[in-house]
């Protein structure tokens, strides 16, 4: 009796040993309706809207800076851009989300993470079945192509396949090269999500940025209708923007705070806790 005793311990404690280490119970469930705080970056950056000028924070090169300094927020009201969805890149910008698992039919295993954001109710699918990713010339997608890989209990999301977008309100943007790399994390009734967006085309190294949720369970999604319209009457095919050099306002806020034109135009080495001293060796103080 002591022997099969131990035995059946033995043999309970080694199945739970293997359960823990398998993928299954490394999986975190995280379906629920999600409302997005503003804890990071504040709330005029984040509702208002960032500065003309203010690339802080941003390692663009000179790419992204030349084309950033082209832009102009009447674009906004061309009535083909009214109904721009947000791209993958700038979902944590983008409000309240959604998630449920899609499950196959079949063998009732979770085959992806359907997610939805209340901004213009664009939808991702995050593949989690091992499917290939499409061929490099395939279409490209506001959404993307995304798979997804749990790491213990962290959700890791590449998404390829993205159309050129938004990366900050004020004409930072990344090239159909980008490739975005999320990591998910859940911390009982909140989710931590971090964005990685990689694009050797205007920028000089990753950009990071974070965001944090919370589980509401009160909360709905409600459609989100756009229709456009004619704001201000043009030419037809006049689009707004700014010739190099001819943007007035475009120093404007650094004047302003003070900050040095070139700490505000971004790039990787303003990142660095080192430039705030290559600056005051500048200027002599």
């Amino acid at each position: 009796m002591e022997r099969l005793t131990c035995g059946v311990i033995g043999g309970l404690a080694a199945t739970l040993a293997l359960a823990v280490a398998g993928p299954a119970l490394a999986q975190v469930d995280l379906s629920g309706t999600w409302t997005n705080l503003i804890h990071e970056d504040g709330q005029p950056y984040r509702i208002g809207g960032p500065n003309i000028g203010d690339y802080t924070g941003h390692p663009l090169n000179e790419a992204g800076r030349a084309r950033a300094n082209t832009w102009s927020a009447s674009r906004e009201t061309v009535p083909e851009f009214q109904c721009i969805p947000h791209p993958a890149t700038y979902w944590q910008n983008a409000g309240n989300v959604r998630i449920f698992p899609v499950v196959d039919d079949v063998t009732k295993g979770v085959v992806a993470l359907h997610m939805e954001i209340h901004f213009f109710r664009s939808a991702r699918d995050i593949w989690l079945d091992g499917r290939p990713r499409p061929p490099a010339d395939a279409r490209h997608t506001w959404s993307g192509f995304s798979t997804g890989e749990w790491k213990g209990n962290m959700l890791t999301m590449t998404t390829t396949h993205l159309k050129e977008g938004r990366v900050s309100r004020n004409g930072i943007e990344h090239s159909d090269r980008a490739v975005l790399v999320e990591h998910i994390f859940r911390h009982r009734d909140h989710l931590t999500w971090v964005s990685v967006i990689q694009d050797p085309v205007y920028f000089e190294e990753p950009v990071i940025k974070t965001r944090t949720y919370f589980l509401n369970l009160g909360l709905q999604l409600a459609p989100y209708p756009c229709v456009a319209a004619v704001e201000i009457d043009r030419p037809e095919g006049a689009i707004p923007h700014w010739l190099p050099g001819q943007n007035a306002s475009l120093f404007d806020w650094a004047k302003r705070w003070g900050v040095p034109v070139e700490a505000a135009m971004g790039g990787a080495r303003t990142l660095l806790p080192e430039f705030r001293k290559e600056i005051g060796r500048a200027s002599g103080q």
